[in-house]
Formats: structure tokens, C-alpha cells, sequence
């Protein structure tokens, strides 16, 4: 890397792209790594393969949804999906995840029934999930303030005094590339490194912040962020379900054991809008998103299976049956969610009564009422 490279106009690459770790290929060819070995078993795999096709599944239908006017908002995370089933399949149960609000494929890993994500996206409730219960925080739509919230909580995991027992857990932390740029997570990354806190920081860098592309984010590779602040960091390759597997439950053992944080780049590509809301044409090229195409982390899957005899045509046609039918039910359940009282926004957004939100309550009670005894 010369001075030059670095200190380029902002529209020229600088440097060229780093090695990833990688453990499937694109054409569904297993590879091997010395530093991440994965055993995996025909069952394994096939389990990996489900997951990656009902919630693509699960994706479609949400978008679908919202296409509707059923649903507010949706954060696709179409071309994500291996970045979120690998990484999540790796935690323990009592690990605990700060997401963004486009984990849907972590969600489905912990647990978490699709509908209260569809909930919160139709407005009808505040969250609908119990984190405890689930060990998967709510959803975070303000950009990388999750990382902070994650830190601290590692921070508190670290004085419960059980790191390097059986019983120890860690904490994962997942964001986007876009979300490197805040404050926030910068912060994180300090109180993580100097406090050796338990915690994985997963970045998606799915190379658009919205419409800004990823050059516009770094002048540097993400993953070599962490060696400024002192702790670990790689890149993996986001659409290789083995990889992020491998790469993440590596990481969240060291965080447990006591070794601190590492930031986990997955290099992958968001195939779709930011959200529903968003028009991708406008600021990328349509080849940029045939070429990803090619890299399918469902495909990939499929081809390993099929390639190594490990699952036949009935196989797939009922795990794309059993996507189907969850869509299906999921739309169905959607629809037939109740709009909530309008004052219920005001339930549960602090613990104990506040002033200002009994104030705030009273006040829209009284504008609703106004409208009482009009007609249209």
C-alpha cells in the first residue's frame, strides 16, 4: 500500500480487495481453512439449507405485504441470508444479540415468531418479543446505538465473574457497514477494547448505507478498524452459511473464554431496497447486481447438497413446501392482527407512570375526542 493509495481522490479505489475466509464456494465446492475447521454432518447441512430457504421465504412475503399497505416498512434482507443463519446458528442459548432491524434471519434462529416482526413493522405493538425469553434484544432502528447497548451488557456479563466457565456467555452485536460511520459504534469499539469486554461486533457490510456506497464509508477495508482499537478483526465471506458458521462461533468461544472482542466483517450484497421505501436503480447498476447473483448463498447450499449426495429432488421440494405454508400462514396471521386503541402507544414505553407521558396522553385523548359526534 503506497501514501498515494491512500490519500486517492474519493472515487478511486484504493486498495485491492483482502482475502476473506471462506468455506463454500460459490459452485457449492467445500474448501478448507486452518484456522476455522467446521464439522459438519449431512443433517447439518441440510438444517443450514432450511433455514437460509424459509427465511428468504419469510423476506419475500414481508415485502409482498407491505406492497399491500399491510405493513408500514420492511428492511429486506435479501442476499443476507447467510451472513444472519451462519452467525446465529453459532451462539449458545444464553448468548445474548443486539440487532438492528434487519436481522429477521437471527430472529427465526432464536426463536422468535415472524409475526411480532410483522407486528412491529404494521404498528401495531411497540416490539412483541420478551429479549429475555428469547436472549434476542428488540429491534434497534437508530443507527448503531445498539453497539453501545450491547458493550455494556457484555461489560456486565464480564462482572457476573463467570467468563471461562461452562456457564459463560457472550454478546453479539450486529450492524451495517453505514452504521461504521457513527459515533456510536465507534465508542463501543473503545469501551469493548480497553474493558475486554465479551462481545462480537458482526458487521453486514452489504457495500450500500442506504445509497452511499462503500467507498464513501472507509478508506480501509472495515475489518482493519478493530487493529485501531486494539482487538481482532476479519473478513468473512457474508453469502458462505459455513463460513460465517465457522468464522463467528470461533469468535463468541474467545469472548467467552475471556479473550475479548473481534469484529467480524461479512462481505456480501444487499440484493434488494434498503427498505420498502427505497429505489436502488437510482444510485447502483443493474450488472453489479447480476454479478452478486452468482454468488447466491441459497444456491451455494444447494449445490454442495446435491453435489455430494447428501439430499434429493423430495428434499428441496419439501423444505419449499414447508416455506411456502409458513409464508402462507404468516400472511394470514398478519392480516388478522387487531389495530390497537390509539392511546395503547403510550403503554409500556416507560416502566413506572412520567409526567410528560401522562401529559403527552392526556392531550391526545382530548384531540380524539374532539372528533366525537362528527360525521363524514
Amino acid at each position: 500500500m503506497t501514501i498515494d493509495s491512500v490519500r486517492g481522490a474519493p472515487d478511486t479505489p484504493r486498495l485491492a480487495e483482502p482475502e476473506l475466509v471462506q468455506l463454500l464456494t460459490p459452485e457449492g465446492e467445500r474448501v478448507e481453512h486452518p484456522d476455522y475447521p467446521l464439522d459438519l454432518s449431512p443433517e447439518d447441512v441440510r438444517g443450514l439449507y432450511r433455514d437460509l430457504v424459509i427465511v428468504r421465504k419469510i423476506d419475500l412475503e414481508s415485502v409482498a405485504l407491505t406492497r399491500q399497505g399491510e405493513l408500514g416498512l420492511w428492511a429486506s434482507l435479501l442476499g443476507q441470508e447467510a451472513a444472519q443463519v451462519g452467525s446465529a446458528r453459532a451462539l449458545a442459548d444464553n448468548d445474548m444479540v443486539f440487532p438492528t432491524y434487519r436481522e429477521h434471519g437471527v430472529a427465526w434462529c432464536r426463536g422468535v415468531d415472524p409475526l411480532n416482526l410483522l407486528g412491529m413493522f404494521r404498528g401495531v405493538s411497540h416490539g412483541g418479543w420478551d429479549p429475555g425469553e428469547h436472549n434476542f434484544h428488540l429491534y434497534t432502528v437508530v443507527i448503531g446505538s445498539q453497539t453501545l447497548h450491547a458493550t455494556g451488557y457484555a461489560m456486565g456479563v464480564q462482572r457476573d465473574g463467570v467468563l471461562g466457565t461452562p456457564s459463560a456467555a457472550a454478546t453479539i452485536a450486529y450492524f451495517g457497514d453505514g452504521a461504521t460511520s457513527q459515533g456510536d459504534v465507534n465508542e463501543a469499539f473503545v469501551f469493548a477494547s480497553v474493558f475486554n469486554a465479551p462481545i462480537v461486533f458482526f458487521c453486514q457490510n452489504n457495500q450500500w448505507a442506504i445509497s452511499e456506497p462503500l467507498e464513501r464509508q472507509t478508506r480501509i477495508p472495515l475489518y482493519r478498524r478493530a487493529q485501531g482499537y486494539g482487538f481482532p478483526g476479519l473478513r468473512v465471506d457474508g453469502n458462505d452459511v459455513f463460513a460465517c458458521l465457522a468464522v463467528t462461533r470461533k469468535a463468541m468461544e474467545n469472548a467467552r473464554e475471556g479473550q475479548g472482542p473481534t469484529l467480524i466483517e461479512a462481505f456480501t450484497y444487499r440484493m434488494g431496497a434498503h427498505t420498502t421505501t427505497d429505489d436502488p436503480t437510482r444510485y447502483r447498476l443493474k450488472a453489479e447486481e447480476e454479478a452478486w447473483k452468482l454468488k447466491d448463498p441459497i444456491e451455494r447450499v444447494k449445490a454442495y447438497l446435491v453435489r455430494n449426495d447428501f439430499a434429493d429432488a423430495g428434499f428441496f421440494d419439501k423444505v419449499e413446501d414447508e416455506a411456502k405454508q409458513i409464508a402462507r400462514d404468516l400472511r394470514n396471521r398478519c392480516l388478522a392482527l387487531p389495530d390497537p386503541a390509539p392511546l395503547t402507544m403510550f403503554d409500556n414505553v416507560y416502566a413506572e407512570p412520567h409526567p410528560l407521558m401522562t401529559e403527552e396522553q392526556e392531550q391526545f385523548a382530548a384531540y380524539l375526542a374532539s372528533f366525537e359526534g362528527e360525521t363524514r
